[in-house]
């Protein structure tokens, strides 16, 4: 039982340190030999990659940050499989659940790891991607409601930061509408939050009305 433990938190370790991969940074770097971190609003997520180096690398982040969350989640089920078959005696625990827990704590290890990346000093993105790669591991139709309600803010506002917080809010009513498990239900309150919280310097800004629209530079210097 102790080596199930400890896997189990190798597990999540990894969760963290896959969804730490700093892609927006090391993408920076790569093309133009910045530190994206001090350009546009400071963080690495595809929104300012978009506005500082285009849409090209913006489409690439997008797309890597949010299978660093699905991988972070779809890795954990194989991972207690094979520690199952070795480390956990029959009938200890329920497997199903545990399971679940697991997932949904893999997830969010991995936004922490996004935001909070080791390699570039704990800083990183907002987590808005890598959320949504973990919604498609945990329940894809509560991820494509999600995206759906983004999706429509953003057509109506054009800003970006408005959308993703629309939608860090939507994540729990969905979850509620579909009966998710209570592991799941309880990381979109959690991601939520953290999403939103990521947020607080935007919402400064939607409140002041200086937050940019997409296709406008920020009006501020790194936050």
């Amino acid at each position: 039982m102790v080596l199930w433990l400890v896997w189990s938190a190798a597990l999540l370790l990894g969760a963290y340190l896959l969804g730490s991969i700093a892609t927006g940074y090391w993408l920076g770097y790569a093309l133009k030999g910045i530190d994206i971190r001090q350009h546009g609003s400071g963080s690495t997520g595809a929104t300012n990659v978009l506005r500082t180096l285009g849409k090209g690398p913006a489409i690439a982040v997008l797309l890597i940050d949010m299978l660093k969350g699905l991988l972070a989640v779809l890795l954990i089920g194989p991972g207690l499989v094979w520690a199952s078959e070795r480390f956990l005696p029959a009938g200890v625990v329920d497997f199903a659940l545990w399971s679940d827990w697991l997932r949904a704590l893999a997830g969010l290890a991995a936004l922490i790891g996004h935001s909070k990346s080791p390699w570039i000093g704990f800083t990183g993105g907002k987590s808005v991607a890598s959320s949504l790669g973990v919604l498609l591991a945990l329940h894809w139709p509560v991820a494509l409601g999600t995206l759906g309600v983004f999706a429509a803010v953003l057509s109506l506002s054009q800003i970006v930061s408005l959308s993703s917080i629309v939608g860090a809010i939507a994540v729990t009513v969905f979850m509620i509408a579909f009966r998710q498990p209570v592991p799941y239900l309880l990381f979109a309150i959690a991601g939520g939050v953290y999403v939103i919280v990521r947020h607080r310097t935007n919402i400064q800004r939607l409140v002041a009305g200086t937050e940019p629209r997409i296709g406008q530079k920020s009006s501020q210097g790194p936050t």
